[in-house]
């Protein structure tokens, strides 16, 4: 399964829609996505993950790299997921407390 990335603008945060798989093989595309965002001097940053299929460990690194970039620059990093088994992973882990997820892209706060 591959990765697909799909950037827009919703009241002046970059929203990163994620389908597929995010593991070892294709999660370097979601850390350039989120790289390219933060030098092109986008720091608020919404990651849609409800497209999302697998997440494994090296898709969870490139999602708190992303999260340590941008707030390098006072900026934010929130996840939308509502998928129980991605959820799970992210209560497992501790990052519950270090994300902020949302039900969906309308309920993330403007910048």
């Amino acid at each position: 399964m591959d990765l697909t990335l799909a950037t827009r603008e919703v009241d002046g945060r970059a929203v990163v829609a994620v389908g597929g798989e995010i593991d070892v093989y294709t999660a370097p595309k979601l850390r350039d996505c989120i790289t390219d965002l933060v030098s092109a001097g986008t720091y608020d940053i919404v990651i849609d993950l409800e497209a999302v299929e697998f997440l494994d460990s090296t898709g969870l690194g490139v999602l708190v790299g992303g999260l340590k970039k941008v707030r390098a620059h006072d900026g934010s990093l929130d996840l939308v997921c509502t998928q129980e088994r991605l959820l799970k992973i992210f209560r497992i882990t501790g990052l519950a407390k270090v994300f902020t997820i949302h039900d969906t892209v309308g309920s993330a706060p403007s910048a």
